[in-house]
């Protein structure tokens, strides 16, 4: 009869012998997102406040990415998302923690490439973000030497060359996503090369006069004609 009941209590034993090995990872596990949560928080406060006290959210308004993320309807500027991205990559961090304290590794292989990822957006919206800013004062640049030679089309210019910086910064961020392929990148190469060519055109062709009378100035025609 005893040994009946052995047997019966058996895989209740088992059971709660799994149950008592359990329940101290599933406390540790709790406290580590519990502790995340609140890194998490604190990590995205500090992130957004360094970043405007760097002025980031300056040189994302005058990029053109805050604009950009209005018109697709976000309530939300892109210093905001720098701390949101932050505060996730945290939670995923304790996350993978939590579950690798409960034997779960499929789940933190999964968890680990969401931070991963989450990390290249990070970059890339830095990318993006000083790249938009530098592609503008390429436009103002190249439309101001070109206003200032007395080149038509001015504003046009400074436009393709803002938008061909644009594509390229466009280009180095989906890379660093391992988005596009050698295929894009290639196409794009031999798209830019063509503006700089057509650019190198019209600075040639409509800045002759320019030239001319920059060498006239700095070395005159009776001092090029040699002596008879």
């Amino acid at each position: 009869m005893e040994q009946k009941v052995d047997m019966l209590l058996a895989p209740l034993q088992a059971l709660l012998v799994e149950i008592g090995g359990f329940l101290p990872r599933l406390g540790l596990a709790l406290v580590v997102l519990l502790v995340g949560f609140l890194v998490a928080k604190a990590a995205r406060f500090t992130i957004e406040k360094g970043l405007r006290a760097l002025n980031l959210h300056v040189v994302t308004r005058r990029s053109g990415m805050d604009d950009v993320m209005q018109w697709g309807g976000a309530q939300i500027d892109t210093v905001s998302v720098f701390g949101r991205l932050v505060y996730w990559v945290v939670i995923l961090a304790a996350l993978i923690v939590g579950f690798n304290s409960l034997g779960l590794t499929h789940v933190t292989e999964l968890l680990g490439r969401l931070m991963l990822f989450a990390s290249r957006v990070v970059i890339a919206l830095l990318i993006l973000a000083f790249g938009s800013y530098f592609a503008r004062f390429v436009g103002n640049a190249v439309s101001s030497y070109c206003g200032r030679i007395g080149i038509h089309g001015a504003t046009g210019l400074g436009r393709l060359a803002r938008y061909a910086v644009l594509v390229f910064v466009i280009m180095v961020a989906l890379d660093q996503l391992d988005i596009g392929g050698a295929i894009v990148r290639d196409a794009f190469l031999i798209v830019l090369a063509g503006l700089v060519l057509a650019l190198a055109l019209a600075f040639g062709l409509g800045g002759r006069k320019w030239a001319a009378a920059r060498l006239e100035e700095w070395w005159p025609s009776e001092r090029r004609e040699p002596d008879r």
